[in-house]
């Protein structure tokens, strides 16, 4: 494991915007997000029938550049990896640009094909969803080209780049400064041409099983933000842009003139001279590709160019880790998570679960396990700011953190099983719990009693209780079974504690069992290994290396939970 922190910067010249990402790597292999900063430049301004970036489009991108790169040096970027794509791939001007560049803004500039930007963009896009056994279409549709990738979540089957992009297309059909609506006429023409350049790629991927599709790039983003504010029954589904309600607003879009198309709800006006000339490519790949709805992520190349750096500088966690525990992994390195701690109580919480499940204390599945087991891993990450409420922290950090491969419903339910770990117990009307329905309520309750348990039979820190499960006495108790390696008087103390908590929860009543057995016995060891397996397979491994600091001071400080 590297010791040093490592600054970088990536930066993506688009056709229509520049945007950068600095990024700051962290010695226990998480990394913190310093910087992103987007500017539109229009690079491909007027290029694409003659295929000459004008001057002034390179003189404002070559000046972004240059405030970018004084900005990511000011929080100490000592790296950078910079790329440009269509604008620059296809200019007959490009070595000129670059050069200027290099000269002017001090930065050393890749143009990269359209099969690695469509590779990039798949690597961003496919970290950030949960895909399960799922293969997706991707679709990215940028200035100057559109990106299309099918694959699924650990690699592409298909790829291609197309030469469409909302730019391009504008350039193309438009007059300058048009300011007029868009005629049916005009649009089918587009569409017509749209038609013709995706037919091979559309022939492909037809013979290809996609089980979903996302889309990604400001001009999706935009479209499904215009449709969720114009329809009432969009609003309920936003992530998602149906194919219904493209087609609604590519047809409230062109019946409008310039000037009323930038006042549109949810527009961004910046972009509403272009978003046609992106809406026809969207358009016609859904019909084409009879696609229902399309998913929207706000992933895309940077991300990409972040997930190759650390995949081939060896920073990138386990590749047999799934999307959603790298990100909770993540997490908590990047929050200095106490690991040792918080891989004990996820194996405890785990193991409460399944017992309470045996004996009949509750009937949740497998979803409500695994929302338990990131839950039990991140309750203490609010330390990181204080341990005062801690709890609490950890609450607004999770809801906060826009947490890679989970729905908004599945990271309220872990953070606020993080949030009713201690102190107050959780009720279906408090303020945090009002969003969810009410099996989630009930889930968000029971979960949290058992994280409130797992986190007391670890109170000390020091891994005293080896195991622990519920046994079935009848309708009215229940035992909870402890096996420790010795005098785990604080642990017991924090299970009295919670035993209203318990009984609201079940409707039962908790009694205590205890058994102690001697630390270094073969059969301990045997059975330890036994229980850890079975309760941790497939979750985030444990580096016990990456223990915080804090000691004896922060133990003692746990006893107040």
């Amino acid at each position: 494991m590297t010791t040093d922190v490592h600054v970088i910067g990536f930066i993506d010249i688009g056709t229509n915007s520049v945007r950068m990402l600095v990024v700051r790597l962290n010695p226990n292999l998480s990394y913190t997000v310093l910087s992103q900063q987007k500017e539109m430049v229009r690079l491909g301004e007027k290029e694409f029938k003659e295929h000459i970036m004008q001057p002034d489009a390179m003189n404002r991108t070559v000046v972004v550049c240059r405030k970018f790169m004084e900005l990511a040096r000011a929080y100490g970027a000592e790296e950078f990896i910079a790329v440009a794509t269509s604008a620059v791939r296809e200019a007959k001007n490009q070595k000129e640009f670059i050069s200027r560049l290099k000269n002017e803004a001090r930065i050393d500039v890749s143009v990269i094909s359209g099969k690695e930007e469509a590779r990039l963009i798949y690597l961003g896009v496919s970290s950030g969803v949960h895909m399960g056994d799922r293969r997706a279409l991707f679709v990215d549709i940028g200035g100057g080209s559109t990106e299309i990738v099918v694959g699924d979540q650990n690699r592409y089957h298909y790829m291609d780049s197309l030469k469409l992009g909302s730019i391009r297309l504008t350039t193309l059909f438009f007059k300058q400064n048009e300011k007029d609506p868009i005629s049916p006429e005009q649009y089918a023409r587009m569409q017509q041409y749209v038609q013709n350049v995706i037919a091979y790629t559309v022939k492909r991927v037809r013979h290809l099983r996609i089980d979903m599709a996302i889309g990604s790039s400001g001009t999706i983003m935009n479209l499904e933000d215009i449709a969720s504010r114009s329809f009432d029954n969009c609003k309920d589904t936003r992530g998602i842009l149906t194919y219904d309600h493209l087609k609604r607003t590519v047809s409230m879009l062109c019946s409008l003139p310039l000037e009323e198309r930038r006042k549109v709800p949810g527009i961004n006006p910046d972009r509403a001279d272009i978003i046609i000339g992106g809406a026809v490519i969207l358009d016609t790949l859904m019909e084409h590709l009879e696609l229902a709805e399309i998913s929207i992520s706000k992933r895309d190349l940077l991300d990409g160019l972040l997930i190759d750096y650390l995949s081939r500088t060896g920073r990138l966690s386990p590749l047999q880790m799934s999307v959603r525990e790298r990100s909770i992994l993540q997490l908590g390195r990047s929050c200095s998570l106490d690991e040792k701690h918080a891989h004990i109580v996820r194996t405890l919480a785990l193991e409460l679960f399944d017992s309470a499940k045996r004996t009949g204390l509750h009937n949740l599945g497998q979803r409500e396990r695994e929302l338990l087991k990131y839950a039990a891993f991140l309750h203490d990450i609010g330390d990181f700011i204080s341990f005062s409420s801690h709890h609490v922290h950890s609450y607004y950090i999770i809801k906060s953190a826009e947490l890679c491969g989970f729905n908004q419903k599945e990271i309220a339910i872990i953070a606020n099983v993080a949030r009713f770990h201690r102190k107050k117990l959780p009720r279906k009307k408090s303020p945090q719990l009002t969003e969810l329905d009410k099996y989630s309520q009930k889930a968000v309750i029971v979960l949290s009693t058992l994280l409130r348990i797992a986190e007391s039979l670890d109170r000390s820190h020091s891994g005293l209780v080896r195991s622990s499960h519920f046994r079935f006495v009848d309708r009215e108790k229940t035992i909870i079974e402890i096996i420790a390696a010795g005098d785990c008087q604080l642990e017991i103390w924090g299970i009295e504690s919670h035993r209203d908590a318990f009984e609201k929860a079940f409707d039962s009543k908790l009694m205590l069992e205890v058994k102690t057995e001697e630390i270094g016995s073969e059969g301990a060891k045997k059975r330890n290994e036994a229980r850890r397996l079975r309760a941790c397979s497939g979750v985030i491994p444990e580096n016990r290396s990456l223990r915080s600091t804090g000691g004896a001071a922060h133990a003692a400080g746990r006893m107040e939970s």
